[in-house]
C-alpha cells in the first residue's frame, strides 16, 4: 500500500449483516433455487411489495405499511445470495438490483408525499422531498464517485441504516421522527461522501486513477 492510499474503512453496517446472515440466506437462496426461482424474480417480488406499501402509506395505514416492509426487507438481499448460489450473476441483474432500490425508496417517500398532502401539511411535505433527495444523493454520490475510481464507502446514514430508521417509526405511527431525521442525515451523509471523495482526489498516490469526461 502506498503511503498515500486512503485508510481501511470500517466495516459497515451492511456488510456486518451480510456477513451476519450470509448462512441462513444461502439456505433460503437453495430452496428457491430447487424451485425454479430467478433473482431477478425476487427483485421484482420486493418492488411489488413496496408498491402496496406505498398504496397503504397513501391511505394513512402507516402501521401496516411499516409491517410490510420489515418483511420482505430480506428479499433486498435474497437476490443477491441466489445469483451467487446459481453461478449467474449477470451485469444486467446488478443494475435492475440498484434501479429497484432507488424505486422502492421513491415508492415510499411518495405514499407518506400523498399522505401528508392529503392532511394539507406544508412542513412535512417539504421534508419529505428532503428526505427523498438526500437518500439518492447518498447513492448517487457513492456510484459517480465509484465511476471516476474512487472508493466510496460507508457514511452515517447508509441505505441500511436509513431503513433501521424509517420502518421502526412507521410500525409505531411515527413517521415524522424518521423524516425529520432522514431527511437531514441522508443529506448529510451525501456531503460526507462528497468530501471523502474530495480528500481522495487530493492524494498524489491517486493521480494516476482513470477519470471520465466531465458531465
Amino acid at each position: 500500500m502506498t503511503p498515500h492510499a486512503p485508510k481501511q474503512s470500517p466495516q459497515t453496517l451492511t456488510a456486518f449483516l451480510r456477513q451476519r446472515f450470509k448462512p441462513l440466506l444461502e439456505r433460503i437462496a437453495l430452496g428457491l433455487a430447487r424451485l425454479g426461482v430467478t433473482p431477478n424474480a425476487i427483485t421484482l417480488a420486493g418492488l411489488a411489495g413496496n408498491i402496496l406499501a406505498a398504496f397503504w402509506l397513501a391511505q394513512g395505514r402507516i402501521t401496516w405499511a411499516g409491517w410490510l416492509l420489515l418483511v420482505i426487507w430480506p428479499l433486498d438481499a435474497l437476490d443477491g445470495a441466489l445469483a451467487r448460489l446459481r453461478g449467474s450473476p449477470s451485469p444486467f441483474g446488478g443494475v435492475l438490483d440498484s434501479v429497484t432500490d432507488r424505486y422502492a425508496e421513491l415508492l415510499v417517500w411518495g405514499g407518506l408525499l400523498v399522505y401528508y398532502l392529503s392532511r394539507t401539511d406544508p412542513t412535512s411535505v417539504i421534508l419529505i422531498y428532503l428526505a427523498a433527495g438526500g437518500s439518492l444523493m447518498v447513492s448517487y454520490t457513492k456510484a459517480r464517485g465509484e465511476a471516476q475510481g474512487f472508493r466510496v464507502e460507508g457514511g452515517l446514514l447508509t441505505r441500511v441504516e436509513r431503513f433501521l430508521v424509517l420502518v421502526p417509526c412507521l410500525i409505531l405511527n411515527r413517521p415524522l421522527i424518521a423524516i425529520w431525521a432522514i431527511a437531514l442525515l441522508a443529506n448529510f451523509t451525501a456531503l460526507q461522501r462528497l468530501w471523502l471523495i474530495f480528500r481522495q482526489s487530493s492524494m498524489p498516490a491517486q493521480s494516476g486513477r482513470p477519470t471520465l469526461p466531465k458531465e
